[in-house]
């Protein structure tokens, strides 16, 4: 992972009494939830243990996958509103580093730590997720160096979507890794990281990581994986060959393009403006002959240019050492005059009311 990934980017919940319990669901005051998808009355009287009436995969969890989906619509939508009408910050997504350890040394990479690495307690973690909950997330993104690593007595990171979602509240949650170590999630989604094909991610990522990312991604199985690749000077010739890949490998449902941001010591690797544009114009003609392209043709068209406003306060990020930011680190640092994270340009769109835009983020959180 890397301060050039995309952190999943989209659409977030603010909150409310409403809880997910691994996909079903549970009311935080009582009444009934969902245990396995059956039905449990948490309150007495009627019970499903092993017979009677449970659903298993039927009417009753589409029911309350359906009514779950008009609880998130209708929060984005108030969510929307305070932001847009009445200039309300509130951040939708927030974005945890659990750790910055990692497994690989990525030339494009400013966060790994090898010789004293942060590894946060299930405890701060916890802290951090209520915290984020309380300012108005409710999409939350565990991110590392390797989250995958991360593990605090026995506990590893499905323990934390776990608690994130059935004892905070969280909506959803993801992961974003470098799939160079085998794992089987419970997030709603998973970001792998992907830098082309074949020799254009490994040059950066090292031998043996395209064959192994392979693997594991075919292993893991997983029904929501995506991949995000951030294009540089090093692999920016594999970015029509990597779309073609996603489009047929059966294990990833679409693509997120980004470009390299220049944070200090990796300017290097940063396109000119003149092949940034040339690139957008050939992701959008694969975007619009329908490939897996997550991005819109509204927000990659303003990434051109980059003279757009840009609201980075809808995600709040906790570094790896706890530091809190109310927005990207690239204001800080100075280079969003050369912001290279595509979701700038989406949430721009969005409170643009750009049509494409709004539909790919409602497909993406709901």
């Amino acid at each position: 992972m890397t301060n050039n990934s995309s952190s999943g980017g989209g659409y977030k919940s603010s909150g409310g009494g409403y809880k997910s319990s691994g996909g079903g669901y549970r009311n935080s005051g009582g009444g009934y939830k969902s245990s396995g998808g059956g039905y449990r009355n948490s309150g007495g009287g009627y019970k499903s243990s092993g017979g009677g009436y449970k659903s298993s995969g039927g009417g009753y969890r589409n029911s309350v996958g359906g009514y779950r989906k008009l609880i998130q619509a209708y929060t984005l939508f108030k969510w929307f509103v305070g932001a847009k009408i009445f200039k309300h910050k509130k951040p939708l997504q927030s974005v945890i580093f659990i750790t910055d350890r990692c497994n690989l040394q990525c030339r494009h990479c400013s966060v790994y730590n090898l010789d004293n690495p942060h590894v946060k307690t299930f405890d701060e973690i916890y802290a951090e997720l209520q915290y984020c909950y309380d300012l108005g997330a409710g999409f939350v993104d565990f991110e590392g160096g390797e989250p995958c690593l991360w593990n605090d007595n026995g506990r590893d990171i499905n323990d934390l979507i776990t608690a994130a979602k059935q004892d905070i509240g969280f909506f959803s949650c993801t992961i974003t890794t470098n799939a160079q170590i085998p794992f089987q999630s419970n997030a709603d989604s998973v970001w792998v990281s992907l830098d082309g094909i074949g020799k254009y991610h490994e040059q950066i990522r090292g031998n043996g990581t395209f064959a192994t990312l392979e693997q594991n991604i075919a292993k893991a199985n997983h029904k929501a994986l995506s991949v995000n690749m951030v294009i540089n000077t090093l692999n920016w010739e594999s970015v029509a060959e990597t779309i073609e890949y996603v489009k047929h490998n059966p294990y990833i449902k679409s693509i997120s393009l980004n470009f390299h941001t220049p944070f200090k010591g990796t300017e290097h690797l940063a396109l000119d403006m003149e092949k940034r544009r040339e690139i957008i114009d050939l992701i959008i003609k694969y975007k619009r002959k329908g490939y897996p392209i997550m991005n819109s043709v509204s927000g990659l068209k303003k990434m051109k240019h980059l003279s757009f406003k840009k609201q980075c306060w809808v995600t709040n990020f906790i570094l790896s050492d706890g530091t809190k930011l109310e927005q990207c680190a690239g204001a800080t640092e100075g280079v969003c005059d050369r912001c290279g994270f595509c979701m700038a340009a989406e949430m721009n769109s969005v409170f643009n009311f750009c049509p494409d835009t709004i539909l790919a983020g409602l497909k993406l959180r709901l």
